[in-house]
């Protein structure tokens, strides 16, 4: 018997930890002839389905997610006419709690609620040996024209789970999932996890084995995807001075936390990692009170402030804080200010979402309560709100796609910090630009890199304030900080580039200087130099220094892919003396 499990997922860089979980459970104890199968949801069904076809499964199961569910239904129903002899099974959060309206409505022939390990192989168990279904626990299936629906599974220790990485080689380019512990303490109610507050950890033994392979085969980035990593002090402490020790100097942890739950001996300690070697994610989601207690949410903003300060004081560990739109009661001004309250702690990037109602969270029993209407179709987003209606959301719809190509980018940091000081608040700076981004027509077609600089330009002369020199140079930083540019946009005319020319290229002919400030490039041609860093000769904003010179290295990035940068004393361009 064949089984082929698919992922679809949401980007091609994400890989599906679900169905790898799934295929070493079930071979651990036997079953053989498993497959795996990962797609994107931005492949179109009819790509996907001859290449499932071609694999002449016997079994098929599909992880399902919101971002994947209507590809998933529609693929379903069509491989029933190509491949009518298939077994078809759903599992994963998107079928977990509606199991028998799904079982009813779709072309599946069977459900996976609940952790999935267990039961998929005791099912794989017992369809290869066409022994009975219907006693298998965590399955809801059809038995004789009625649906089955058997309580869930029990929960596996989390020392059962398989460790799923082996071949690193066809997940060269792909984020790298791991998860040490399973459920969460809080009752966040627009969240799958208030369901399950047993929290379960895998022992440390076993998680240091797994970290010892992702460093040793120097895995760019491993994000753990626990739902409140440092639930649990000791542990979470044990495993970051476990990487601390030892560290590759190369991968990046990205790990979700409870800020409040950071002490100051944690905090203390932090400080001491290498500088990117911790990425954290917080979710504020709002900073209104009400809508706080609506969701189950602390938030304390000032413990939040002294927090975020605290860990930025290192300036070495990549900040993520998350908003949600749509939650109970914030209202567009109410939204506002919780924008500008988080844009305030200067986070690395301010991820702006827009509520989901999962089926099993708290707020999608007590939707209506609060006036919430979403989509019917996943991914199930907000539409309206009783204080957010349907025209206000969509200013935010645009504001978000500012925040995340302006912002979250990291390409225009000395641009969005100047325009921001332009406004009385940094809420008002990226609404302005979204009305300008709208009106203007660019949300309707795609943009170059060089055009994005462009465009913001237009945007600042639209404000009739502001130093017009000032903001080119600061754009020019900003270019060279993201690429060796080729291109440079027309109105981009500031320049002491001919001035210095000479002098740059000597400097990248010189093997001290070389070996000095670029090591990584030393015994490298000249020509190849060049095109690997690159020099900027600045007017100085100090009034005690005329000129400063920057040194970008593209050999060396930051997790946004900005290049390290390094001031240069002017002394090293002078040439016999000479600028």
């Amino acid at each position: 018997m064949k089984t082929l499990l698919v992922g679809i997922n949401a980007k091609y860089i994400h890989s599906n930890l679900a169905i790898r979980y799934l295929k070493e459970y079930a071979q651990s104890r036997g079953v053989s002839g498993i497959c795996l199968a990962e797609f994107t949801i931005n492949q179109r069904p009819e790509q996907i389905l001859p290449e499932i076809f071609k694999e002449c499964p016997d079994v098929i199961g599909f992880s399902c997610y919101i971002w994947n569910f209507s590809i998933v239904c529609r693929l379903a129903a069509e491989l029933k006419k190509v491949l009518p002899q298939a077994f078809i099974f759903f599992g994963g959060p998107e079928v977990s709690y509606n199991a028998a309206q799904v079982l009813e409505r779709t072309s599946a022939d069977l459900v996976v609620h609940g952790e999935g390990e267990e039961t998929v192989f005791r099912l794989l168990q017992a369809l290869e040996s066409k022994a009975p279904l219907q006693s298998i626990p965590g399955i809801t299936c059809w038995v004789e024209g009625s649906i089955s629906e058997n309580p869930d599974m029990p929960p596996i220790s989390m020392d059962d789970l398989p460790f799923v990485y082996h071949n690193m080689t066809e997940l060269e380019h792909k984020i790298i999932y791991f998860e040490s512990s399973r459920g969460c303490p809080f009752s966040c109610q627009y969240c799958l996890s208030c369901n399950d507050h047993n929290v379960r950890f895998m022992s440390l033994p076993k998680v240091f084995r797994a970290l010892d392979f992702f460093l040793s085969q120097k895995v760019r980035q491993v994000k753990f995807v626990d739902r409140t990593f440092n639930c649990d002090k000791q542990y979470a402490m044990s495993i970051w001075q476990y990487l601390a020790e030892h560290d590759n100097g190369i991968t990046n942890f990205h790990f979700e936390i409870a800020a409040e739950l950071l002490d100051g001996e944690i905090l203390s300690f932090l400080k001491t990692v290498r500088r990117g070697q911790f990425q954290f994610e917080i979710g504020v989601q709002s900073t209104y009170p009400p809508t706080l207690k609506a969701i189950r949410r602390i938030t304390k903003l000032s413990l939040l402030r002294h927090i975020v300060g605290e860990l930025k004081q290192g300036n070495n560990i990549h900040l993520h804080l998350d908003l949600i739109i749509g939650l109970p009661l914030e209202s567009y001004e109410q939204f506002q200010q919780s924008f500008n309250d988080v844009y305030s702690l200067s986070p690395d990037q301010l991820q702006v979402g827009f509520l989901k109602l999962l089926k099993g969270s708290g707020l999608y029993e007590t939707a209506s309560q609060y006036g919430i209407v979403c989509s019917e179709f996943p991914p199930y987003e907000v539409l309206y709100t009783r204080e957010l209606p349907y025209e206000k959301l969509l200013k935010l719809k645009m504001l978000e796609e500012m925040v995340e190509t302006y912002y979250n980018s990291g390409r225009f940091q000395q641009l969005i910090s100047y325009l921001v000081g332009l406004f009385p608040t940094p809420f008002d700076c990226f609404e302005a630009l979204a009305s300008f981004y709208e009106e203007q027509g660019y949300h309707l077609v795609s943009h170059s890199n060089v055009e994005y600089y462009t465009i913001l330009y237009r945007f600042f002369q639209t404000l009739n304030r502001g130093d017009s020199t000032r903001f080119q140079w600061l754009a020019k930083h900003d270019l060279y900080s993201h690429e060796k540019a080729k291109k440079i946009p027309e109105w981009l005319t500031v320049s002491l580039e001919p001035e210095y020319r000479g002098c740059i290229y000597r400097f990248f002919d010189d093997p001290d200087k070389v070996a000095n400030y670029l090591p990584q490039l030393s015994g490298t041609e000249t020509k190849l130099i060049c095109r690997q860093a690159h020099i900027e000769v600045f007017p100085s904003p100090e009034q005690e220094v005329e000129r400063v010179a920057v040194l970008y290295s593209y050999r060396q990035r930051d997790l946004l892919g900005n290049a390290q940068t390094t001031i240069l004393p002017m002394k090293e361009l002078e040439d016999d003396g000479t600028n």
